[in-house]
Protein backbone atom coordinates (compact mmCIF):
# COMPACT_ATOMS: atom_id res chain seq x y z
CA UNK A 1 0.00 0.00 0.00
CA UNK A 2 1.19 3.49 -0.86
CA UNK A 3 2.67 5.20 2.23
CA UNK A 4 0.36 8.23 1.95
CA UNK A 5 -2.71 5.99 1.68
CA UNK A 6 -1.48 3.97 4.66
CA UNK A 7 -1.12 7.20 6.65
CA UNK A 8 -4.73 8.14 5.86
CA UNK A 9 -6.06 4.72 6.87
CA UNK A 10 -4.19 4.42 10.16
CA UNK A 11 -7.05 4.26 12.66
CA UNK A 12 -9.85 4.41 10.08
CA UNK A 13 -13.31 2.90 10.53
CA UNK A 14 -15.26 1.41 7.64
CA UNK A 15 -18.90 1.74 8.67
CA UNK A 16 -20.36 0.06 5.57
CA UNK A 17 -19.02 -3.46 4.94
CA UNK A 18 -21.12 -6.19 3.28
CA UNK A 19 -19.73 -9.61 4.28
CA UNK A 20 -21.49 -12.95 4.23
CA UNK A 21 -23.64 -14.66 5.22
CA UNK A 22 -26.24 -12.97 3.05
CA UNK A 23 -28.84 -13.83 0.41
CA UNK A 24 -26.77 -11.52 -1.80
CA UNK A 25 -23.64 -13.42 -2.93
CA UNK A 26 -20.65 -12.18 -0.97
CA UNK A 27 -16.91 -12.45 -1.54
CA UNK A 28 -15.79 -12.23 2.07
CA UNK A 29 -16.86 -13.34 5.54
CA UNK A 30 -16.96 -11.33 8.75
CA UNK A 31 -13.70 -12.60 10.25
CA UNK A 32 -11.79 -12.20 7.00
CA UNK A 33 -13.13 -8.66 6.56
CA UNK A 34 -11.96 -7.79 10.08
CA UNK A 35 -8.54 -9.34 9.53
CA UNK A 36 -7.98 -7.50 6.26
CA UNK A 37 -9.09 -4.20 7.77
CA UNK A 38 -6.82 -4.74 10.77
CA UNK A 39 -3.86 -5.47 8.49
CA UNK A 40 -4.52 -2.18 6.67
CA UNK A 41 -4.54 -0.19 9.94
CA UNK A 42 -8.29 0.16 10.52
CA UNK A 43 -9.49 0.41 14.12
CA UNK A 44 -13.04 -0.94 13.53
CA UNK A 45 -15.55 -2.02 10.92
CA UNK A 46 -19.35 -2.08 10.86
CA UNK A 47 -21.00 -4.94 8.96
CA UNK A 48 -24.39 -4.73 7.29
CA UNK A 49 -27.04 -6.99 5.83
CA UNK A 50 -30.19 -5.76 4.12
CA UNK A 51 -32.01 -8.93 5.16
CA UNK A 52 -31.16 -9.72 8.77
CA UNK A 53 -29.26 -8.51 11.80
CA UNK A 54 -25.63 -9.62 11.52
CA UNK A 55 -25.12 -9.54 15.28
CA UNK A 56 -25.74 -13.30 15.74
CA UNK A 57 -23.36 -13.93 12.83
CA UNK A 58 -20.67 -11.85 14.49
CA UNK A 59 -21.13 -13.87 17.68
CA UNK A 60 -21.04 -17.15 15.74
CA UNK A 61 -17.85 -16.12 13.96
CA UNK A 62 -16.18 -15.37 17.29
CA UNK A 63 -17.33 -18.68 18.76
CA UNK A 64 -16.09 -20.67 15.76
CA UNK A 65 -12.82 -18.90 14.99
CA UNK A 66 -11.84 -16.80 18.00
CA UNK A 67 -11.85 -13.09 18.85
CA UNK A 68 -11.91 -10.45 16.15
CA UNK A 69 -8.66 -8.49 15.71
CA UNK A 70 -10.59 -5.20 15.82
CA UNK A 71 -14.10 -4.28 16.97
CA UNK A 72 -16.79 -5.46 14.55
CA UNK A 73 -20.03 -3.52 14.96
CA UNK A 74 -23.47 -4.29 13.59
CA UNK A 75 -27.13 -3.43 13.73
CA UNK A 76 -30.43 -4.03 11.99
CA UNK A 77 -31.96 -2.75 8.75
CA UNK A 78 -35.70 -2.19 9.01
CA UNK A 79 -36.73 -4.03 5.86
CA UNK A 80 -39.53 -6.54 5.30
CA UNK A 81 -37.32 -9.42 6.40
CA UNK A 82 -37.36 -8.22 10.03
CA UNK A 83 -40.94 -6.96 9.97
CA UNK A 84 -40.30 -3.48 8.63
CA UNK A 85 -40.28 -0.56 11.06
CA UNK A 86 -40.30 -2.98 13.96
CA UNK A 87 -39.35 -1.75 17.45
CA UNK A 88 -39.11 -5.37 18.65
CA UNK A 89 -36.39 -6.10 16.08
CA UNK A 90 -34.54 -2.97 17.20
CA UNK A 91 -34.83 -3.98 20.84
CA UNK A 92 -33.42 -7.43 20.05
CA UNK A 93 -30.50 -5.90 18.15
CA UNK A 94 -29.77 -3.60 21.10
CA UNK A 95 -29.59 -6.55 23.48
CA UNK A 96 -27.14 -8.31 21.12
CA UNK A 97 -24.86 -5.26 21.09
CA UNK A 98 -26.25 -3.40 18.08
CA UNK A 99 -24.89 0.06 17.35
CA UNK A 100 -26.90 1.18 14.31
CA UNK A 101 -30.44 1.14 12.96
CA UNK A 102 -30.92 1.55 9.23
CA UNK A 103 -34.32 2.78 8.21
CA UNK A 104 -35.70 0.91 5.17
CA UNK A 105 -33.18 0.21 2.44
CA UNK A 106 -34.19 -2.42 -0.13
CA UNK A 107 -37.79 -2.36 1.18
CA UNK A 108 -38.22 1.40 0.81
CA UNK A 109 -40.54 2.60 -1.93
CA UNK A 110 -37.66 4.63 -3.33
CA UNK A 111 -35.44 1.55 -3.72
CA UNK A 112 -38.18 -0.70 -5.09
CA UNK A 113 -39.13 1.91 -7.70
CA UNK A 114 -35.49 2.49 -8.66
CA UNK A 115 -34.47 -1.17 -8.79
CA UNK A 116 -33.62 -2.22 -12.33
CA UNK A 117 -30.74 -3.56 -14.39
CA UNK A 118 -29.48 0.02 -14.65
CA UNK A 119 -29.18 0.23 -10.85
CA UNK A 120 -26.81 -2.78 -10.97
CA UNK A 121 -27.90 -3.88 -7.50
CA UNK A 122 -27.07 -7.54 -6.72
CA UNK A 123 -29.70 -10.26 -6.94
CA UNK A 124 -30.24 -12.86 -4.25
CA UNK A 125 -28.89 -16.38 -4.62
CA UNK A 126 -32.47 -17.69 -4.47
CA UNK A 127 -35.85 -16.11 -5.07
CA UNK A 128 -37.09 -13.89 -2.26
CA UNK A 129 -40.38 -12.04 -2.05
CA UNK A 130 -39.79 -8.30 -2.18
CA UNK A 131 -43.00 -7.47 -0.33
CA UNK A 132 -44.83 -4.19 -0.20
CA UNK A 133 -42.89 -0.97 0.19
CA UNK A 134 -42.45 0.05 3.82
CA UNK A 135 -44.01 3.39 4.62
CA UNK A 136 -42.74 5.65 7.40
CA UNK A 137 -45.33 8.37 6.76
CA UNK A 138 -49.10 8.14 7.01
CA UNK A 139 -51.61 9.53 4.50
CA UNK A 140 -51.22 12.97 6.12
CA UNK A 141 -47.44 12.99 5.79
CA UNK A 142 -46.88 12.36 9.51
CA UNK A 143 -44.51 9.76 10.91
CA UNK A 144 -46.29 6.53 11.81
CA UNK A 145 -46.34 5.51 15.50
CA UNK A 146 -43.77 2.70 15.02
CA UNK A 147 -41.20 5.25 13.84
CA UNK A 148 -41.61 7.16 17.10
CA UNK A 149 -41.11 3.91 19.04
CA UNK A 150 -37.92 3.16 17.10
CA UNK A 151 -36.65 6.72 17.64
CA UNK A 152 -37.27 6.34 21.37
CA UNK A 153 -35.01 3.26 21.41
CA UNK A 154 -32.32 4.95 19.32
CA UNK A 155 -32.32 7.96 21.63
CA UNK A 156 -32.29 5.88 24.80
CA UNK A 157 -29.36 3.74 23.69
CA UNK A 158 -27.42 6.42 21.74
CA UNK A 159 -27.42 4.41 18.52
CA UNK A 160 -26.54 5.57 15.03
CA UNK A 161 -29.65 6.37 13.00
CA UNK A 162 -29.12 5.76 9.30
CA UNK A 163 -31.76 7.00 6.88
CA UNK A 164 -31.24 4.04 4.53
CA UNK A 165 -32.65 4.30 1.02
CA UNK A 166 -35.76 6.33 1.80
CA UNK A 167 -37.11 9.11 -0.40
CA UNK A 168 -35.94 12.65 0.39
CA UNK A 169 -39.21 13.71 2.05
CA UNK A 170 -39.08 10.64 4.31
CA UNK A 171 -35.44 11.33 5.20
CA UNK A 172 -36.31 14.92 6.09
CA UNK A 173 -39.22 13.85 8.30
CA UNK A 174 -37.17 11.28 10.21
CA UNK A 175 -34.16 13.57 10.67
CA UNK A 176 -36.33 16.48 11.81
CA UNK A 177 -37.99 14.36 14.48
CA UNK A 178 -34.64 12.82 15.47
CA UNK A 179 -33.14 16.27 16.00
CA UNK A 180 -36.08 17.28 18.17
CA UNK A 181 -35.46 14.21 20.31
CA UNK A 182 -31.76 15.04 20.68
CA UNK A 183 -30.49 12.03 18.73
CA UNK A 184 -26.87 12.86 18.05
CA UNK A 185 -25.66 10.12 15.70
CA UNK A 186 -27.38 10.74 12.35
CA UNK A 187 -26.16 9.28 9.08
CA UNK A 188 -27.31 9.76 5.49
CA UNK A 189 -26.08 7.06 3.11
CA UNK A 190 -25.06 7.88 -0.49
CA UNK A 191 -27.57 10.71 -1.12
CA UNK A 192 -26.77 10.70 -4.85
CA UNK A 193 -27.51 6.96 -5.29
CA UNK A 194 -31.13 5.69 -5.24
CA UNK A 195 -32.15 8.59 -2.96
CA UNK A 196 -31.14 11.21 -5.55
CA UNK A 197 -31.50 14.10 -3.15
CA UNK A 198 -31.17 17.73 -4.16
CA UNK A 199 -27.86 19.08 -2.88
CA UNK A 200 -29.50 22.01 -1.09
CA UNK A 201 -31.65 19.48 0.76
CA UNK A 202 -28.53 17.48 1.70
CA UNK A 203 -27.10 20.66 3.21
CA UNK A 204 -30.35 21.02 5.16
CA UNK A 205 -29.90 17.49 6.50
CA UNK A 206 -26.39 18.44 7.61
CA UNK A 207 -27.89 21.45 9.41
CA UNK A 208 -30.17 19.00 11.23
CA UNK A 209 -27.03 17.24 12.48
CA UNK A 210 -26.53 14.52 9.88
CA UNK A 211 -23.22 13.23 8.59
CA UNK A 212 -23.15 12.23 4.92
CA UNK A 213 -21.57 8.95 3.88
CA UNK A 214 -20.23 8.40 0.38
CA UNK A 215 -19.82 4.81 -0.81
CA UNK A 216 -16.36 4.28 -2.28
CA UNK A 217 -17.60 1.46 -4.50
CA UNK A 218 -19.37 4.10 -6.59
CA UNK A 219 -16.06 5.79 -7.48
CA UNK A 220 -13.92 2.67 -8.05
CA UNK A 221 -13.95 1.73 -11.74
CA UNK A 222 -13.46 -1.95 -10.88
CA UNK A 223 -16.78 -2.05 -9.04
CA UNK A 224 -20.13 -3.01 -10.54
CA UNK A 225 -21.57 -0.03 -8.64
CA UNK A 226 -19.25 2.54 -10.21
CA UNK A 227 -21.32 5.50 -11.37
CA UNK A 228 -18.95 8.46 -11.16
CA UNK A 229 -15.34 9.49 -11.61
CA UNK A 230 -13.37 10.39 -8.45
CA UNK A 231 -13.61 14.04 -9.52
CA UNK A 232 -17.30 13.95 -8.60
CA UNK A 233 -16.42 12.77 -5.09
CA UNK A 234 -13.91 15.62 -4.80
CA UNK A 235 -16.68 18.04 -5.77
CA UNK A 236 -19.04 16.62 -3.15
CA UNK A 237 -16.38 16.78 -0.43
CA UNK A 238 -15.79 20.44 -1.20
CA UNK A 239 -19.52 21.17 -1.45
CA UNK A 240 -20.50 19.51 1.84
CA UNK A 241 -17.26 19.91 3.79
CA UNK A 242 -14.90 17.23 5.13
CA UNK A 243 -16.22 17.93 8.62
CA UNK A 244 -19.65 16.64 7.52
CA UNK A 245 -18.46 13.70 5.43
CA UNK A 246 -17.42 10.09 5.92
CA UNK A 247 -16.59 7.23 3.58
CA UNK A 248 -17.75 3.63 3.66
CA UNK A 249 -16.51 0.99 1.29
CA UNK A 250 -20.01 -0.47 0.68
CA UNK A 251 -18.11 -3.50 -0.59
CA UNK A 252 -17.98 -7.23 0.01
CA UNK A 253 -20.08 -8.35 -2.96
CA UNK A 254 -18.92 -11.23 -5.12
CA UNK A 255 -17.14 -9.93 -8.20
CA UNK A 256 -16.26 -6.56 -6.68
CA UNK A 257 -13.04 -5.32 -5.04
CA UNK A 258 -12.57 -6.17 -1.39
CA UNK A 259 -13.41 -3.37 1.07
CA UNK A 260 -9.77 -2.53 1.80
CA UNK A 261 -8.98 -2.56 -1.93
CA UNK A 262 -11.74 -0.01 -2.51
CA UNK A 263 -10.23 2.29 0.10
CA UNK A 264 -6.75 1.90 -1.34
CA UNK A 265 -7.88 2.79 -4.87
CA UNK A 266 -10.21 5.70 -4.11
CA UNK A 267 -8.12 7.28 -1.34
CA UNK A 268 -5.18 7.17 -3.76
CA UNK A 269 -7.31 8.88 -6.41
CA UNK A 270 -8.39 11.59 -3.95
CA UNK A 271 -4.81 12.25 -2.89
CA UNK A 272 -3.81 12.54 -6.55
CA UNK A 273 -6.67 15.01 -7.05
CA UNK A 274 -5.31 17.27 -4.31
CA UNK A 275 -7.42 16.32 -1.29
CA UNK A 276 -5.13 16.67 1.72
CA UNK A 277 -4.09 13.90 4.07
CA UNK A 278 -5.56 15.96 6.94
CA UNK A 279 -8.98 16.23 5.26
CA UNK A 280 -8.97 12.56 4.34
CA UNK A 281 -8.15 11.58 7.92
CA UNK A 282 -10.97 13.80 9.13
CA UNK A 283 -13.38 11.81 6.96
CA UNK A 284 -11.97 8.30 7.41
CA UNK A 285 -10.69 8.40 11.00
CA UNK A 286 -12.05 11.25 13.12
CA UNK A 287 -15.63 11.51 11.86
CA UNK A 288 -16.19 7.76 11.63
CA UNK A 289 -14.82 7.08 15.12
CA UNK A 290 -16.96 9.86 16.61
CA UNK A 291 -20.08 8.61 14.85
CA UNK A 292 -19.52 4.99 15.90
CA UNK A 293 -18.32 5.84 19.40
CA UNK A 294 -15.08 3.89 19.15
CA UNK A 295 -11.78 5.01 20.63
Amino acid sequence: MNADVAEVLDGACDLHVHPGPSPFPRRIGIKEAAEQAHAAGFRAILVKSHHHSMLPDIESSVLSSGPMPIPVLGGVALNNYVGGVNPVAVELAIHRGGRIVWFPTISSDRHICAHSDELRFPTTDHALTVGAAIEVLDENGKLIPAVHDVLDLIAEHDLILSTGHMAPNEVTAVLTEAKQRGIGRLLVNHPNFVIEADEDLVRHWIALGATVEHSLCMYDDRSSFCNWEPAELVRLIRLLGPENTIFGSDLGQRGNPLPVEGYERVIGDLLAAGVSVADLRTMTVENTAALAGVS
